[in-house]
């Protein structure tokens, strides 16, 4: 099977080059097409080989900067995210209206990263996925555009300085690039440990966990739809799968507890701050950019639990977290690109993104409104939901895991367990506000009254992902089994014995989740409301004028009622708001009253800040400009005195690497 597969993946990397390469001609559309076919089948053949337990392999491609060339290696967890690389890419690249060649660089980015089996390869995918990524960001229409662009360069730029500077820390033993003898030498010491923390802080900021998520906002919101449909469902795991390869793989097999619990703090933070902020925000894309924070915070935390546990020597809890993780990775990939298609769709329907513009799409747009549904009872996480399994894992090792360690650590556990708790509530309520006030009650505007429906090609893409998520919430054992191997490499075992194809356990004696069973009650519950609904039915209807919360009735040229009379967004995220926004964010609320007499309306201003952008990013802004004042006077040296730096620059460089050879 491999010998098959990871030829086959080589061959779709040349093919998405070559996608990209046509695309600058007069090929675009049938680039597209052919970008569509070979993702699809690429992830057909990736998830075949991971269903099927093959052994891992090497294949070395004749290019690169040594005369070895650049390795591919395919094993569980490159296989795990080379799915879920190709299984987005495949839903995105078929709702394309033309092929744009960004597009197909950004996937083979992505597809190299996860299947690099040297440093040198994942580098080299790890930039032009960044690359790629800042193009499609720089492709946005906004007025915040350039400055989502220069920050996400900026970002991109940290990101990459860190992992390089990683993957050279835990490569120094070996004396090699690739993998292999990595894992034979792996780095020790304050090496290895410094190789975790330039992990969580560049891929870690690419991922969007706190504090370093500043740029996932603006990025996701000035990036056309699709692009952001990547970078959200891939591009963000693919980050995540950077950290989980060093952090359980290169780093060996003894890990500091402490690793685990800097994961567990950083995710619970990014969580909670993720999902106050979807709460608040007014934009759909927005809204799924400060999601995306907060489903990249319970991944983060879930492998914060495993690397604990694997410290402690319990593979079966270590497991368990793991599987959460990649099982939630799996979901978030799926749901979070169909949203991103649906804001597209709404967007290009309705003419807003804005949800006080927008609402009763569901009539108009009922295909794009019955997708946006799977995806928000994702996004909610609840019952039959994929991610409902992934958390409901997620919660299992999280109250398991008090029995490890000492008392702090125990302590720790019951902080961020409650938190994880209360953001997972927070997501449920975004999710309930996105799609309640943007597809249902009455159309706010003219234009969002005469909303069209999505492409074709779009809807079906939509209508995949959305059939997808559905399978996967009621078998969620078949996201078990992809993520199998990857559980069993770094893990230490799998879920043997507490997972069927019916039933996830997580103690082999204990209950578990069905979701058959629980979808064979909530359909008995449906059956059973509607059977009394009709015993109970009064066959008598009497009309009679709504009340609209003491508002008068709407004037007959409002056909669709008055929109000052519907629950706003701002109304709906008041109570939030006040409740946690004054604690975790910078929220300034500015009421405009008008005098007794005057028949203008009150209006109510709000301006949502971070807090990392006022107490990390402006500094750092600050210290850039003050350096870039100061390096000015460089541009005017003579061309002596710029020979003679350039030489001084490389004395120190040469000296460097003579005294940090031995090391």
């Amino acid at each position: 099977m491999t010998a098959i597969v990871l030829p086959a993946l080589a061959a779709l990397l040349a093919i998405l080059v070559a996608a990209a390469l046509a695309g600058l001609v007069s090929l675009g559309r049938q680039a597209g097409i052919a970008t569509t076919l070979a993702c699809a089948l690429g992830a057909v053949l990736t998830m075949a080989f991971l269903l099927s337990g093959a052994a891992p392999a090497t294949l070395v491609l004749p290019i690169g900067l040594t005369d070895q060339g650049i390795a591919l290696a395919l094993d569980g967890l490159g296989g795990m995210f080379a799915a879920i690389v190709l299984l987005a890419g495949t839903a995105v690249t078929l709702g394309l209206t033309d092929s744009q060649p960004l597009v197909a660089l950004f996937l083979a980015g992505m597809l190299l990263a996860v299947l690099a089996a040297d440093a040198l390869g994942l580098l080299l995918g790890f930039e032009l996925m960044s690359l790629a990524s800042f193009g499609l960001v720089l492709r946005g229409h906004d007025e915040g555009t350039p400055r989502a662009a220069l920050l996400y360069g900026g970002m991109a730029t940290w990101a990459a300085l860190c992992t390089l500077a990683a993957l050279a820390l835990l490569s120094g033993n070996a004396g090699e690039l690739g993998f292999a003898a990595i894992r034979l030498h792996p780095a020790t010491g304050w090496r290895v440990s410094a190789a975790f923390v330039l992990l969580l802080l560049g891929p870690g900021s690419k991922a969007g966990l706190a504090p370093l998520h500043v740029w996932l906002p603006p990025a996701h919101g000035a990036a056309p739809a699709p692009a952001s449909a990547l970078m959200s469902g891939a591009m963000t795991k693919v980050a995540l799968y950077v950290i989980i390869r060093g952090a359980f793989d290169l780093a060996g097999p003894a890990t500091p507890a402490w690793w685990g619990m800097a994961l567990l703090v950083v995710g619970t933070i990014s969580a909670v701050l993720g999902a106050l902020r979807a709460n608040v925000e007014a934009d759909i894309k927005l809204v799924l950019a400060c999601s995306t924070i907060e489903n990249v915070g319970l991944i983060a935390a879930a492998l914060g639990l495993a690397l604990v546990a694997r410290a402690a020597d319990l593979p079966a809890l270590s497991s368990l977290a793991l599987a959460a993780a990649l099982l939630h990775a799996l979901a978030h990939g799926l749901f979070k690109p169909l949203l991103f298609l649906c804001a597209g769709a709404v967007q290009h329907g309705a003419g807003s993104r804005q949800l006080g513009r927008l609402g009763g799409l569901m009539r108009a747009m009922p295909v794009t409104g019955a997708a946006a549904l799977a995806g928000v009872v994702c996004l909610a996480g609840v019952p039959l939901a994929p991610s409902f399994a992934s958390e409901w894992l997620l919660f299992q090792a999280a109250f398991a895991a008090p029995r490890i360690g000492g008392l702090g650590f125990q302590m720790l556990v019951c902080v961020c367990a409650p938190l994880l708790a209360l953001a997972v509530a927070l997501a449920a309520a975004a999710a309930i506000r996105l799609f309640g006030i943007a597809f249902l009650g009455r159309p706010r505007t003219p234009r969002g009254a005469a909303a069209e429906e999505a492409p074709r090609l779009t809807r079906w893409a939509m209508a995949g992902l959305g059939g997808s998520c559905l399978l996967l919430g009621l078998f969620p054992a078949f996201g078990l089994a992809l993520a199998a191997p990857s559980l069993r490499a770094l893990a230490g075992g799998g879920l043997d014995g507490r997972a069927s194809a019916w039933a996830i356990l997580p103690q082999a004696d204990g209950p578990g989740y069905v979701p058959l069973g629980v979808a064979l009650l909530i359909g008995l519950a449906v059956l059973g409301t509607h059977w009394l609904r009709r015993a109970r039915h009064v066959p008598a209807a009497r009309l009679a004028p709504a009340w609209d919360g003491g508002f008068a009735a709407a004037p007959a040229w409002m056909p669709f009622g008055d929109p000052l009379t519907e629950y706003g967004p701002d109304g709906f995220a008041q109570p939030i708001r006040r409740a946690f926004g004054s604690a975790l964010l910078v929220v300034e609320e500015t009421l405009d009253m008008p005098p007794p007499g005057d028949p203008r309306p009150a209006r109510l201003t709000l301006s949502i800040h971070d807090p990392a952008e006022s107490l990390l990013f402006a500094p750092l802004g600050q210290l850039r400009a003050m350096l870039s004042a100061r390096l000015d006077v460089l541009q005017a040296l003579t061309a002596r005195r710029a020979l003679t730096l350039m030489f001084a620059l490389l004395l120190l460089l040469l000296v460097f690497v003579a005294v940090a050879r031995p090391l």
